[in-house]
């Protein structure tokens, strides 16, 4: 049967933008999820859910050293009563309050299997059994003395805690992770004895900024230890704007393993590291051999973390080859700072170290309040009930005359001793057991302490003063509680600065180190051939394309690249594309622009020194180690403008240079004539009066000037003979010598090695 549709009536449809609907709808939802869900308060450092479980495991009388309850147990009555979302959720939550390597200070003691560092789950919550540690019991401490808030639950039946009264630095201690709408926390744990010590500072000195506490809080202090390589200007810097990272690296020792030999042992990793995804990750690396000083990983850990790192031969450096992992692992890890926080439980702000711990202490003065209030109401109830015990001690017979014979005989008590209701009602209400406990000594002293007890509170609400010295007494005893000399307090991380290595040398090491032909084509295409290839004539190319040159390298190396623009480019050889298909231009690699062109590539060696030159035929001598660039846009070294251009480059190798012209006229001076510079447009080489530089070349008296012509045949003329051609730098220079190629290019054999002269 076909379903009956109903229209709405119109008299009841209400037109609304839908802008303002969804603007009303997702504000709504976006406050709910930062106020219940991803924000942590700033008081007690709990978001609702765990607030609500601390509360839940109370109410079930789960204090530190209590029976264990299934965890099941729990998680059924904060669903029940506080927290209507999924079970799965809640008992993930309760899990991570359990482990002792995702908090601090745990805040649930778990009796059977919550998961472990290397990732695996906890067993189902019928199969756990948890209560409340000691630091639980010190944020739920006074929740009964009228110290916080109270509201009703999701359904009304109940009230729950706004805020823990948090006896505990709770929000840095455990620290915090979130993601709300449009914003997210970061907290990081820390120490919760220099914690204590920062706030008792705090205290002493209300107006101390953050770089003072930082005198008591060096920085994080994370379950797991590590090491924490960041300055301290950096970690200054995070704190005072409540923004930044920490760079966390894991623990290694060197152990000798005999006959000169070692291992590496990993003792800790960074916080929030899967130890069994690490260890899968340094093996990809090492299939992929990408890790080229490394030769086995090894996870021995049993209670404690233990890898072992087997490097592939006894010369390796074993600073450089955990720089390696490092960089290609998560040994380092970077932990991120964002105290994105509730202030006051409604506002969310970022804030720095000393508003956090001054947000914590204003609630522990609020709660002191509190609770001293409660207990002076107490201490009053109490006072007038012993009043009203010492009337009825004092005259025994006659009340309990009164009371056998009155039908009414509280008002006749009220009238004839001149009692309060409350006194007559604890009167009447007492047992007669109790008669016998009835002394007046008894009952004068219990009144005398509880007198001097409601002086001291009465001092106490009047002296601001005396409210931070209790505080301050407080969180010494925390302090001594959690302190250094404790087992759970001692510091587990530590500060270093991270070791300089030179960054050639890091790279290096994350290359396997193979023999490669690197080929550049006429029009500029690039590529790295596996081997040191001697015949390149089966060498195939795109159409109209040919080889340019070609030289032997490492897959380690470095290769500089000269351009017409008068830059270095700096290219390396591990990132070249594979011999298989006709390689990438250069271009790709490259912020070379559209006018300018390669004029040579060549392997960097270092220590050499090169002479440049320009098609206007202005040069100079320039350092090899000089023109190595460090982005892609390259290093300016030879100054050139337009219509000029750089023309050639060789290695400085003799005395003499040869310079020939496009116009083949052939100078040649000595070196000494031109001058070294790291930068500039140089003297003037050989002067032309049309065209430009063609290309040049040093030699040295014993071997004299060679060429190559277009068959690969060498010419060799000694110094004698060329003596028709020797003059002064900046000469025009006379026609070359018979025999000189046609291109106005000294050449180079095919394959030789030296084709990065060029």
């Amino acid at each position: 049967m076909a379903k009956t549709v109903i229209p709405p009536d119109p008299a009841n449809v209400q037109d609304i933008a839908l802008r303002e609907a969804l603007e009303e709808r997702y504000l709504a939802y976006a406050l709910s999820t930062i106020m219940h869900r991803a924000l942590p308060d700033a008081r007690d450092g709990l978001k609702p859910v765990h607030r609500r479980l601390l509360y839940a495991m109370r109410q079930l009388r789960l204090d530190p050293g209590a029976t264990f309850k299934k965890c099941a147990r729990v998680v059924g009555d904060v669903i029940g009563k506080f927290h209507p979302h999924g079970d799965q959720a809640v008992y993930d939550a309760l899990v991570r309050l359990a482990q002792d390597f995702s908090q601090r200070y745990p805040l649930v003691d778990g009796q059977g299997n919550f998961g472990n560092v290397d990732g695996d789950n906890a067993a189902a919550m019928r199969y756990t059994e948890a209560r409340l540690t000691e630091v639980a019991r010190l944020l739920l401490d006074g929740i009964d003395e009228d110290a916080v808030d109270f509201r009703p639950t999701y359904d009304g039946s109940e009230d729950e805690p706004v805020v823990l009264p948090g006896a505990f630095p709770n929000l840095l201690a455990n620290g915090s992770q979130g993601i709300a709408v449009g914003m997210a926390t970061s907290i990081p744990p820390h120490n919760a004895a220099e914690l204590c010590d920062a706030a008792l500072h705090l205290i002493e000195n209300p107006n101390a900024r953050t770089k003072t506490l930082l005198k008591y809080v060096p920085g994080p202090d994370f379950p797991t230890g590590g090491i924490v390589v960041d300055p301290p200007s950096a970690i200054a810097e995070a704190y005072a704007t409540g923004r930044g990272s920490f760079r966390v690296r894991a623990r290694w020792t060197q152990e000798d393993t005999g006959r000169g030999t070692y291992v590496i042992v990993v003792t800790e990793v960074p916080w929030l590291v899967q130890k069994s995804r690490l260890v899968e990750r340094i093996a990809e690396l090492l299939n992929e051999k990408k890790l080229p000083l490394l030769a086995d990983v090894r996870d021995e850990s049993a209670e404690d973390i233990r890898l072992v790192l087997e490097p592939r031969s006894r010369t390796v450096d074993p600073e450089l080859l955990m720089e390696s992992l490092f960089k290609l692992t998560d040994l380092e890890s970077r932990i991120g700072l964002n105290m994105n926080v509730l202030m006051r439980g409604k506002v969310p702000k970022v804030v720095g170290l000393a508003e956090v711990l001054r947000e914590w202490l204003d609630h522990r003065r609020d709660v002191l309040l509190r609770r001293s209030r409660y207990r002076l109401s107490q201490i009053e109830h109490r006072l007038e009930v012993l009043g009203g015990f010492l009337v009825a001690y004092l005259n025994l017979d006659k009340v309990i005359k009164i009371i056998r014979s009155e039908d009414e005989p509280k008002p006749v008590l009220i009238r004839t001793f001149k009692l309060t209701e409350l006194q007559a009602d604890s009167i009447l209400n007492m047992r007669l057991r109790n008669l016998r406990k009835l002394e007046e000594m008894e009952i004068r002293s219990e009144d005398k302490e509880l007198r001097a007890e409601k002086r001291k509170l009465d001092e106490l609400l009047r002296s601001e003063p005396s409210q931070w010295k209790t505080i301050a007494d407080q969180i010494r005893d925390v302090r001594n509680t959690f302190g250094p000399k404790t087992a759970l307090g001692k510091r587990r991380t530590t500060f270093a600065d991270a070791p300089e290595h030179d960054l050639a040398a890091i790279e290096e090491a994350l290359v396997e180190r193979e023999p490669v032909t690197v080929v550049f084509s006429e029009k500029g295409w690039i590529r790295a051939l596996r081997g040191h290839v001697g015949d390149l004539s089966g060498i195939a190319f795109k159409q109209d394309d040919s080889l340019k040159l070609a030289f032997y390298a490492e897959t380690t190396s470095k290769c500089l690249a000269f351009a017409t623009n008068g830059r270095f480019y700096t290219l390396d050889v591990a990132k070249l594309p594979g011999g298989r298909g006709h390689g990438e231009p250069v271009r790709l690699f490259l912020d070379l622009e559209q006018e300018a062109d390669i004029v040579t590539v060549f392997p960097f060696i270092g220590g050499r020194k090169f002479l440049v030159a320009s098609r206007a035929g202005y040069g100079f001598i320039a350092p090899e180690d000089e023109c190595v660039a460090n982005t892609r846009k390259g290093k300016q070294v030879l100054n050139v403008k337009l219509p000029d251009e750089g023309r050639a480059l060789t290695v400085l190798d003799g005395d003499f240079i040869a310079a020939i012209g496009e116009n083949r006229k052939m100078l040649i001076f000595p070196v000494d004539q031109v001058p070294e510079m790291n930068r500039g447009r140089g003297v003037r080489l050989q002067r032309y009066k049309d065209g430009g530089l063609s290309d040049m070349k040093t030699f040295g008296v014993e071997s004299g000037l060679s060429w190559f012509d277009s068959a690969g045949r060498l010419f060799t003329l000694t110094l004698k003979e060329l003596s028709d051609w020797r003059g002064n730098r900046a000469d025009a220079g006379r026609i070359a010598p018979k025999g000189f190629p046609k291109n106005n290019r000294f050449g180079s054999p095919p394959m030789n090695g030296r084709n990065g002269d060029k």
